[in-house]
């Protein structure tokens, strides 16, 4: 048996590299951009460190942030599965947690487990629906999904604040406009006794669910075959357009269903509160994770306690809250920027077939 059946493959080493790379120079430059503001390189991610992981209460701040990107983050990786790129996570985000505030409203009157099975489904429907129609406009009339998906953010934000601030907005909402509050006993229950909700035990599962059905079975095997070449995957009989859409759909039921626990977990009403860019840091954990449902998990957590340590930065070292948005773009531009390096290391394939030669 030769050592390179012992050693990971150049496309694993790639995967894992080149995003662990680009964000730790991300860091680099980050605590470069802090410097100039004059806080200190290190102080500031200490900082970092004591307001994501630093005590339970920034364990449970993390975990928090964690529960929606981890759904949102599946909104970009299970259409990409399928050769389809969007980037509307923010719009079924947003139609989602709608979704969820109209169906609470109206089964007010019908036991808690009905309503939040009802508000459940509402906000995956509408997530699904507002992805799968992105999807569907780039395959059957060859509209661009990223282009289409990101205007579709903007209009389901537009279309929330129009009907909170118009038909369903609660009269008590004064300086802030939303729906009617969902009444207590109808709302996501916290875990043991925690700030934490039941939304990342779902999130959890919907990636492990992702993982075992992308990489373990055979319609995941159909979904990488549409992806490599939609052409020959036609020749040989595979149903592209059904597969595309159903990806699509599930990928926007995942964020559909992240704007639900963001209502009935934790604003208990749809309003301008919901919009609250978890849709788009999402993107961001998608590609640091490389579609990867598992990776998904371990990135979520890394980028929640980075999205929860604004206000630590502002108190410790008096940044500004929105300092952290900066860390996020430079990322993002990065990990853009890396997509050129895949490949490109052939030392990597030498290495493989030396090894192989022993």
């Amino acid at each position: 048996m030769s050592r390179s059946s012992f050693l990971p493959s150049r496309k694993t080493l790639e995967s894992f590299a080149i995003p662990v790379g680009a964000f730790l120079l991300s860091m680099i430059l980050f605590g470069a951009f802090c410097t100039l503001w004059g806080a200190p390189f290190l102080s500031v991610f200490s900082s970092i460190y004591r307001a994501g992981f630093g005590s339970w209460y920034a364990w449970q701040n993390s975990l928090l942030r964690a529960a929606p990107l981890m759904l949102c983050a599946l909104c970009t990786a299970l259409p990409a599965r399928a050769g389809i790129i969007t980037v509307g996570n923010e719009g079924a985000f947003v139609v989602g947690g709608l979704a969820c505030a109209v169906a609470g409203l109206w089964t007010q009157a019908a036991p808690a487990w009905v309503s939040l099975f009802a508000m459940a489904v509402a906000g995956a429907i509408a997530g699904g629906v507002w992805i799968a129609s992105a999807a569907a406009l780039q395959h059957y009339r060859h509209v661009n999904a990223v282009i289409s998906s990101l205007l579709l953010n903007y209009i389901a934000i537009a279309c929330m604040l129009q009907l909170v601030e118009g038909p369903l907005r609660d009269p008590e909402s004064l300086n802030s406009p939303a729906t009617r509050a969902i009444i207590p006993a109808h709302q996501l229950g916290h875990l043991f006794h925690s700030r934490v909700h039941w939304g990342i035990v779902f999130s959890v599962v919907a990636s492990l669910l992702s993982w075992l059905f992308l990489d373990h079975t055979v319609w995941g095997m159909k979904l990488k075959i549409v992806r490599g070449n939609r052409r020959a995957a036609t020749l040989i009989g595979l149903p592209t357009g059904a597969l595309i859409l159903t990806a699509s759909f599930l990928g926007g039921a995942a964020a559909g269903l992240a704007g639900m626990v963001e209502v009935a977990a934790v604003q208990g009403r749809a309003g301008h509160a919901i919009a609250a860019g978890y849709g788009y840091v999402g993107i961001l954990v998608a590609f640091l994770a490389r579609q990867s449902p598992l990776r998904i998990i371990v990135v979520s957590l890394i980028l929640g306690a980075v999205v929860a340590s604004g206000g630590g930065l502002q108190r410790d070292l008096d940044l500004p809250d929105a300092s952290i948005a900066v860390f996020e773009g430079i990322v993002f531009l990065l990990i853009l920027a890396s997509e050129a390096l895949y490949g490109r290391f052939t030392w990597f394939e030498e290495k493989e077939l030396s090894d192989a030669t022993l």
